[in-house]
């Protein structure tokens, strides 16, 4: 299995992780209040240091209003970020700038 499909299958079972709270009547609010901290540095990890500021952030705010735990936040990052690829540099033929090809009179 590619190593990409491999994270869509951990944010899966992220998502469905921070869903279950929901089933849960009267205990599941407070399993939010513990999840939300554990997801959002989960979420850091996993989507790198420049990205993870903003979906770690997304993720526990999410976590912890009522009702947006079956947002599957987790997923929707891994699309966004690791499927359609948005937010990544983009790669240079050998690093060459123009200013490198400019002549010096």
């Amino acid at each position: 299995m590619d190593s990409k499909y491999k994270k869509l299958a951990k944010c899966l079972l992220l998502d469905a992780v921070g869903m279950a709270s929901e089933v849960i009547p009267v205990v599941g609010p407070l399993l939010d209040i513990i999840w939300a901290p554990v997801a959002a540095s989960i979420s850091y990890k996993m989507f790198g240091e420049k990205k993870g500021k903003y979906t770690s952030l997304i993720t526990f705010v999410e976590e912890l209003l009522p009702v947006t735990d079956v947002i599957p936040s987790f997923t929707i990052f891994w699309f966004l970020f690791d499927f359609l690829g948005i937010g990544k540099e983009k790669e240079t033929i050998n690093n060459v700038t123009d200013a490198e090809f400019a002549e010096v009179k």
